[in-house]
């Protein structure tokens, strides 16, 4: 499910609905971007916060392979295969956030401080 519809079901703010999106770095490190629903993912800031040169977005079609979840239903912890995340700052004035859930017609609300937590997370401004 996409987060507008995610949202428009719910009720729930769009800006608390994330994208989480699997991408990989230059060095062929795998990281998820998460951003708030409403917004676009800045790749050039993302690829900063990560450490490195340059970061693209996996296809949805590679990504289920990655993540374990398809995508619309990638949750923010619990991948199949190890990697970073990076959370955008907009989402820490938050206690909580809403994600997908394992699957598309689902959603797992996670609070912050929790995420942080069990995924390290980096903080940065990745979205526009």
């Amino acid at each position: 499910m996409h987060t507008a519809d995610a949202s428009k079901a719910t009720g729930i703010d769009l800006h608390r609905i994330t994208k989480n999106l699997v991408s990989k770095t230059r060095k062929g490190e795998y990281a998820l971007l998460v951003v708030p629903g409403d917004r676009r993912v800045d790749l050039r800031a993302a690829a900063k916060a990560l450490g490195t040169k340059k970061v693209r977005l996996i296809p949805f079609s590679e990504a289920e392979a990655i993540s374990g979840y398809p995508p619309g239903g990638t949750p923010t912890i619990g991948h199949k295969t190890s990697m970073k995340v990076v959370l955008d700052e907009e989402l820490v004035g938050f206690e909580t956030f809403y994600c997908g859930g394992g699957s598309r017609d689902r959603l797992l609300e996670l609070r912050v401080d929790e995420v942080k937590g069990l995924t390290d997370a980096i903080v940065a401004k990745i979205s526009e």
